[in-house]
């Protein structure tokens, strides 16, 4: 199967799609003003130390302090964890070198790492730990030695960090692996340097822009072809590319189009497509998606299908397809955290476990790591997938300011009823003239219609008149009393 990358530049935002066989299968987006700060390197200073959490703040320069937990901690005598309690590791003052390993998210700071790493194209640079890693997509145990001797080979004598070799160096030359490990450590010695000579708080090493990010992290032997339709920018990543991963060079293509890349594939419906709650699957099912900050929740549904056999088969068609759509969902929107999938009940076993090998093979190709935890006793599928940045729907979208993330608001007979209450509590508090109410059409309306008898039971009730006032402004859960 062939990828395509599409890079989409403007002056406000980088946007990049990433297509198998012409269907859109992640997204991601980097905006300029607020671009993400995983993997950026920080001179910080602890201000407060936490025993009771096990865990500290530490000012880093950004407007919330970021966070940092004793299992993030690292021994730098041996790159291992360091099993002590945090009050006897750190002080309040203390300068540190810290890593960023998830962005500040919703009320969140930022969470930090002392185990500094460095990516290249082929490896990941440990400076302070001489373990020799292997990534975890490489599954044959041979494979994993034959790399990890090579690797050990190649390092001088005087060696003192490590590496973890990554999925693309499975295929690479001796001589691409030497010189992106002389790379790594020339680059290890510019930030050291700028350690030294800083001070807290301090932005030591800035990650690589998305589209660098592209080119190092995301492009594989099956990438096809890398579309940018900037020429500013697409000299940038040419140069880049050049320089470090001369490789990936006949790949990137200019797009001079007239037509915008993004509409020319579809993306922009895809990016609407992802932002919805409801996804319709081909079979005439369909998903609900619901995001909340502690999980994400997925409901699968039969829908207008009804198949051609019988209703068990129905079924087992419908969840066959949802744990397709369900791994690419959670690519395309960027989910992350707790995952609960409640797939249609099934009763054979044998179905139950198809659905769950379609959906771990589907999971595969997704380059964040993912633990699915199989059926529970009530016939949810748990899974966790990691959280390093914010999700699509968080980057584009804010909580809707009628329904203050609801997802419904009250009807205007709710509206009625609950504004009698408040004349009623109004006109004993105060001794006015007049009521008048200021609320949306819809509920004004009402009152003018339906529940006129209401209202003026009201007023004779009080002894005083209540006038109605339109504002088309107003949603329908807002209103004013005016006291005249």
């Amino acid at each position: 199967m062939t990828e395509t990358f599409l890079i989409n530049f403007t002056p406000q935002e980088t946007r990049v799609a990433l297509l198998l066989q012409g269907v859109v299968q992640e997204l991601h987006i980097e905006r300029t003003g607020s671009r993400g700060i995983v993997g950026n390197i920080y001179l910080g200073k602890v201000v407060r130390v936490l025993p009771g959490m096990q865990s500290a703040f530490v000012d880093i320069g950004l407007e919330r302090t970021a966070f940092l937990h004793v299992a993030d901690i690292r021994d730098p005598r041996n790159g291992d964890h360091d099993p002590r309690p945090i009050e006897r590791i750190l002080s309040e003052g203390q300068h540190l070198v810290v890593q960023v390993l998830k962005d500040p998210i919703g009320t969140k700071g930022a969470r930090l790492s002392t185990q500094i790493s460095v990516a290249g194209r082929l490896l990941v640079y440990l400076p302070h730990d001489k373990h020799i890693g292997i990534s975890q997509r490489i599954g044959d145990e041979e494979a994993r030695e034959r790399l990890r001797s090579r690797i050990q080979g190649l390092l001088p004598g005087d060696e003192e960090g490590g590496f973890i070799v990554r999925t693309v160096a499975e295929d690479a030359t001796d001589e691409a692996l030497a010189a992106d490990i002389a790379y790594l450590r020339r680059f290890w010695n510019e930030i050291r340097n700028r350690i030294q000579t800083s001070k807290p708080p301090a932005a030591i090493y800035e990650d690589l822009t998305l589209g660098q990010r592209v080119l190092r992290d995301l492009v594989t032997h099956e990438t096809f072809r890398i579309l940018i339709d900037s020429r500013e920018n697409f000299q940038k990543i040419s140069a880049f590319a050049q320089e470090y991963m001369p490789q990936v060079t006949p790949l990137l293509e200019h797009y001079t189009g007239e037509r915008p890349l993004f509409d020319l594939h579809g993306v922009e419906d895809e990016i609407e497509k992802a932002l919805a709650r409801r996804v319709e699957l081909k079979s005439g099912g369909y998903l609900i998606i619901d995001q909340t900050e502690a999980m994400t929740t997925i409901d699968v549904n039969t829908g207008g299908y009804v198949g051609v056999r019988n209703f068990d088969d129905t079924v087992f068609k419908t969840n066959l397809e949802a744990a397709q759509t369900i791994a690419r969902q959670l690519r395309l929107r960027n989910l992350g955290g707790i995952i609960i999938a409640d797939f249609i009940d099934m009763e054979s076993a044998d179905h139950r476990n198809a659905v769950l090998d379609e959906l771990n093979r589907a999971l595969e190709r997704d380059h964040t790591r993912i633990s699915v935890n199989g059926f529970t006793a009530l016939g949810l599928v748990e899974m966790t997938r990691k959280r390093t940045r914010e999700s699509l729907a968080h980057i584009l979208c804010e909580q809707c300011p009628t329904c203050g993330g609801r997802g419904q608001i009250k009807t205007a007979q709710t509206m009625c009823y609950e504004i009698l209450r408040e004349l009623l509590r109004e006109a004993r508090q105060f001794n006015a003239r007049e009521l008048r109410l200021v609320a949306a059409p819809t509920v004004t309306d009402l009152f003018l219609e339906e529940e006129s008898q209401s209202l003026a039971m009201l007023s004779d009730f009080i002894g005083k008149p209540i006038s109605l006032h339109a504002e088309s402004s107003y949603n329908q859960e807002q209103f004013d009393i005016v006291l005249l």
